[in-house]
Order: C-alpha cells, then structure tokens, then sequence
C-alpha cells in the first residue's frame, strides 16, 4: 500500500512538473514571437505609431475599405502592445524615422503617400485614368495596367529612413479595396516576410483577384520589385516607352515574376 501510495505521489509530481515545464515553453515561445513581431514592425512595447489615411475619391471622407484596413492595423499594433494615432494626409507634416507609420491609399488621394514615392520610391510611377484612380503603375520597364473589379495591383512596402530607423509601411493601392487585402497580407504574413527580409526593406507588388466576387481575400504575389522601385525610373524611350503587362492577360505571370515571395 505504501508503495503504491509513493507511485501515485510521483506521478503527480511527474505531471505536474512537466506541465509546468510545458507551459514555461509556450510562454517564453509565445514572448519570442511577440519580440520577433515587434522588431520587425518597429513596436516595442508602449511606443506610439502613426496611421496616416487618406480621402475617399471626390470626397472628404474615408472609404469604408479604408476603414476596414484601419482596423486590421489597430488590431495588429495592440497586439504588440503599442499606441496608434491616427492622421489624415494633409495633416501629417513631420519627418520620417522616429516611429513607425503606416501611411495607406495611392498617391492621388494621399498627398503623403505622393512625398513617400518620390523620397523613396522613386522607380514606381503611377499614371492615373480618366477617374481619380490610378490605372497604371509603372516599375522597371513593365507597365502594370488595373481592370477594375478583375485584377488590380497595390505595393506594399516596409522602408526605413531617418535617423530612428523606424519603418515606414506603404500600402499604395489602385483602389481603396486593395488597400485593404495588403493590409490582409501583411497581417496574415509577417512572420514570412520578417524570416525573409528581417529588418531590411521590401516593396512587394501584389495583384488582387476578382475584387467584386472575393472582395480583398484572394491576393497573388507577383514580384519583389524592391531595386526597380528604389531606383530612379528611366526615362522613356521614343519608341513608346515600356511594354505594359496588362495587354497580355492582365499581368505578368506570378509564377516567373514572383518567385521566392511568400
């Protein structure tokens, strides 16, 4: 009886000690991740950011889009234990490099988004249509033409400048839409891209799938057009100027141009 009273004790100490020692795992698992999560947003914890929005077309509000992509970020930046303040566009009058900005919408309705491309993404031309959006975006050579509702492009992109070195993430879209599936991306994805890029910088083109029936859920990767875009545009040529993909099918072909992205 003594004997099996003493296995019984020992098995519970048994179990007990190797739950605690699991949960010690997960726990210091969970803190590494959350560090590796913050680093690469530039979050640590308690620190402030900035969500620099932009204007609905034709109007002064926001897209509901917009909004939508404002959430998943609040979201992603309470995660990391930090504070977010939001800016509208024209109001954003201050450097870069000292927090973290997450600065969202195209050039024509983000006069911040407008100063990033030509600071720092001086290779990306965007050529807007007749609307107010933009229908083109011009990188190394290729031309990147929008079917709305079909298939359309945004950048996303994780900069660095300034004497912090706090990131900037752009999400330069063709329409408020994808403004909202990069944002998807970059949440569902981080972890990819932080094993991938690290800390450094990245500007990824992504192509949103048939918007008006999978809304901003289906998003295909086609290229890392991080030296295209960070480099000067060249000039055009007299004999037109670069082939655009979007006369062959809509794009180039995510498979070629996107190898190695996540």
């Amino acid at each position: 009886m003594d004997q099996d009273l003493w296995n019984i004790v020992l098995g519970v100490a048994a179990s007990g000690l190797s739950a605690s020692l699991g949960w010690l795992a997960r726990a210091a698992l969970s803190r590494r991740r959350l560090h590796r999560r913050q680093g690469f947003f530039g979050l640590p914890h308690d620190s402030d950011c900035l969500l620099v929005v932009n204007r609905e077309a034709g109007g002064e509000g926001v897209h509901r889009n917009d909004v939508f992509a404002l959430l998943e970020l609040s979201a992603l930046i309470r995660d990391c234990g930090a504070h977010a303040r939001i800016v509208r566009h024209d109001q954003a009058v201050q450097g870069f490099g000292e927090r973290t900005e997450f600065c969202l919408g195209g050039p024509v309705s983000n006069q911040r988004m407008g100063a990033h491309l030509r600071t720092l993404l001086p290779g990306l031309v965007v050529e807007q249509g007749p609307g107010r959006s933009p229908d083109v975006y011009r990188i190394g050579g290729e031309a990147y033409r929008a079917e709305h509702g079909v298939s359309e492009y945004v950048v996303l992109a994780r900069l660095t400048a300034g004497e912090g070195r706090r990131p900037v993430f752009l999400f330069c879209g063709q329409k408020a839409i994808t403004n909202q599936a990069a944002t998807r991306y970059l949440v569902r994805h981080h972890e990819e891209l932080a094993r991938r890029y690290g800390r450094g910088p990245f500007v990824l083109l992504l192509r949103v799938v048939n918007s008006e029936a999978y809304g901003p859920d289906v998003v295909e990767p086609v290229a890392d057009i991080t030296d295209a875009a960070t480099r000067p545009a060249p000039a055009p040529t007299e004999a037109g100027g670069a082939p655009d993909a979007g006369d062959a099918g809509g794009a180039a072909d995510p498979a070629d141009a996107g190898a190695g992205v996540p």
